[in-house]
């Protein structure tokens, strides 16, 4: 199996390449030049399953984008008092279930960056960033129905209705909304212009909870998650605890 592309901080200097002193450091880059339609699939991936995977690859490919980034919450706003797996273990799941698709990449941006790993903050960051290259690069953030039912409470959701179109996938028992609905749960200034996608991808009846649910009980989540994935759940011992956890969305 091939390696993940995994879009890491570019900023540091060549070996042995001159600085001038004083200077301040070169940008991170965290999406190549050449890629212009990318798509943003944000979450906590405690753990990655393959219901993520499928969304992705549908939306990929029914928008025609060079990628999807999979971002991973370094602090989930929402789980702050939660037992939420370590950013860097959660991390490593996902770049070895992405490992054999080159339509994907792992993006650390929200590891990188201290603080409650806001949507907003990270969109507004890669919206920068494409600026610096002069790069005319479509945003599209991909979100299930059921979780934009929470987005009018969002941090900010203001800012992340300007960076970038939500796409809307349906979830098991959440299918497509109408754009009456969408418009209600909308904050009030954004009533008027919801830009809203959909892509009626498989619906998978996989979720994170359920995979630590039937981890800690013992159980078998062979098939609901990457082979890969699988053994790192068994190498680190992890979700061994039964204590209940919140999956809201940030």
């Amino acid at each position: 199996m091939g390696r993940p592309l995994t879009i890491e901080p570019t900023g540091a200097p060549e070996p042995g390449a001159a600085r001038e002193p004083g200077a301040a450091p070169e940008p991170t880059t965290w999406i190549d030049p050449g890629l212009t339609r990318v798509g943003i699939l944000g979450g906590t991936f405690d753990p990655i399953h393959y219901g993520h995977l499928a969304i992705a690859e549908e939306v990929a490919e029914a928008l025609s984008l060079d990628r999807v980034l999979f971002v991973p919450a370094a602090n989930p706003p929402h789980k702050l008092e939660d037992d939420v797996t370590p950013a860097e273990v959660r991390a490593e799941m996902v770049e070895l279930a992405i490992a054999d698709n080159p339509k994907f990449g792992l993006c650390r941006i929200e590891l990188e960056r201290p603080g409650p790993s806001y949507t907003a903050d990270t969109l507004d960051a890669l919206a920068d960033e494409a600026a610096r290259q002069r790069v005319a690069r479509s945003l599209y953030f991909l979100l299930s129905a059921d979780a934009f039912a929470g987005f009018a409470g969002w941090h900010d959701p203001t800012r992340v209705r300007a960076r970038a179109p939500l796409v809307l996938v349906p979830r098991p028992g959440a299918p497509l909304p109408s754009m009456a609905w969408i418009a209600a749960r909308l904050p009030p200034n954004l009533e008027s212009t919801p830009e809203v996608q959909f892509v009626d991808t498989v619906s998978l009846a996989t979720s994170s909870t359920q995979i630590r649910e039937r981890a800690a009980a013992g159980r078998s989540i062979r098939y609901l998650v990457p082979p890969e994935v699988e053994a790192t759940i068994r190498e680190h011992r992890l979700y061994r605890s039964t204590k209940p956890r919140k999956d809201r969305v940030k």
